[in-house]
């Protein structure tokens, strides 16, 4: 079951920053989607106050081909997703919600790490939900663009939820895409699968993290989420070679696995050793490379299919997967990623930002986003160290920009 739209984290931001434009929606559009609205049981007057004095923003098309899960490198994706702050924030989340949790994961069987960790990958635990117009940006998109169908049903479901009273039109604001709330569900989803966690009435994911904690454990119990067994783990080839098959999609059970020569990263055998365990011989899993055989190397369980369907991509499902494991006192992936140049924490970012400002760069507010004025400067810098000029910043440039203060 998934959300049908591969939705960026809202702790990505995109590679230029486009302009804001507004013009009216074409009124033929307008009219299908009421006509379909009122045929969803939307009242007509509602949906025509609800959209009286929404306008268009064309620049929301450009950020639909944006997504960085399919453009960054796999180190550079996590190394911001699953870092040290983001670990110790959930840790402490952990502890703030532990009641609440506890109760969440009886109800839905989801432990409480894997929880917290989708929470800190869409939303930094909460802090970045978002502020767009939920109706304005689907609005936009289903009048304008490419899958305009899948967003015109996005946008009733939007309106049903503001005619349902969740909450007030001025709280519902969320990512350019509509997905809203602390972990970020599309407005279908909603529908389908909010939940009240704290019992008082309403499914509030914007701004109480009990509903969106609990709204998210029962997505991913109705994805087919498998209490007690782990999302899979990290394993070692028996050399530099792929075995014959690979992939999310091309499962096999354990015991074809161990006669690749395949065992976990630390050894020891991929099946658990007493009669009791989770993962047997016959348990099925899939090898994932995501950065070739001489990079990490991971048997996907069936509890990764379950994160899979949240945001279909496998560096999303992979950063959830690894925040989890660091939230219960899981250390960084034993096999290092095939690159020279690797990439950089949020905290290294800012030190990025503050090395290039102490070096006259304008590039606006130390936060962490390297955007497109931190891009520029970062290439006069490469281009004045000698090195190729390509506006990304891993740890060459870090290392070299502290070497030359």
């Amino acid at each position: 079951m998934k959300r049908l739209l591969v939705t960026l984290p809202l702790l990505f931001l995109p590679p230029t920053s486009w302009a804001e434009t507004t013009e009216q929606l074409p009124a033929a559009c307008v009219s299908k989607l009421r006509d379909s609205a009122l045929k969803a049981g939307v009242d007509g007057t509602f949906f025509d106050n609800t959209l009286a004095s929404v306008t268009a923003k064309p620049e929301l098309l450009e950020r639909l081909n944006y997504q960085p899960e399919f453009k960054l490198d796999i180190w550079d994706y996590l190394a911001s997703l699953v870092d040290d702050e983001r670990v110790s924030e959930g840790r402490m989340m952990l502890i703030q919600y532990e009641s609440a949790l506890a109760q969440i994961s009886r109800t839905y069987g989801v432990d409480p790490e894997t929880i917290v960790a989708v929470w800190g990958v869409e939303s930094n635990y909460g802090q970045n939900t978002g502020g767009r117009d939920i109706v304005e940006s689907l609005a936009t998109l289903s009048c304008m663009g490419r899958r305009q169908a899948f967003f015109s049903r996005e946008l009733i479901a939007a309106i049903q939820i503001l005619e349902s009273g969740d909450f007030e039109r001025e709280l519902f604001k969320g990512s350019w895409a509509g997905a809203f709330g602390q972990t970020q569900f599309m407005p279908t989803t909603f529908l389908r699968l909010a939940r009240d966690g704290d019992n008082d009435g309403k499914r509030n994911l914007i701004t109480n993290a009990i509903d969106a904690l609990a709204s998210t454990a029962h997505f991913l119990q109705k994805a087919g989420w498998r209490e007690g067994q782990t999302w899979g783990f990290e394993v070692k080839l028996p050399d530099a070679k792929a075995p014959p098959v690979v992939g999310r999609r091309s499962p096999r059970d354990i015991s074809y696995w161990a006669a690749q020569g395949i065992l976990r990263v630390d050894g020891s055998p991929l099946a658990d050793s007493d009669s009791g365990g989770k993962i047997t011989t016959k348990t099925d899993a899939a090898l994932l490379l995501p950065a070739g055989p001489n990079g990490p190397a991971f048997l996907l369980l069936n509890n990764f299919k379950a994160i899979y369907s949240y945001n279909a991509s496998e560096s999303y499902g992979l950063a959830i997967a690894h925040l989890s494991d660091r939230l219960r006192g899981g250390q960084l992936f034993a096999t290092p990623w095939p690159t020279d140049d690797a990439g950089l924490s949020r905290a290294e970012k800012r030190e990025i930002q503050t090395l290039l400002l102490a070096r006259g760069h304008d590039i606006g507010a130390v936060d962490g986003a390297l955007g497109s004025r931190s891009r520029a400067a970062i290439e006069v810098e490469q281009a004045r160290l000698g090195h190729d000029v390509t506006g990304r910043a891993g740890q060459k440039l870090l290392q070299a920009l502290r070497a030359n203060q």
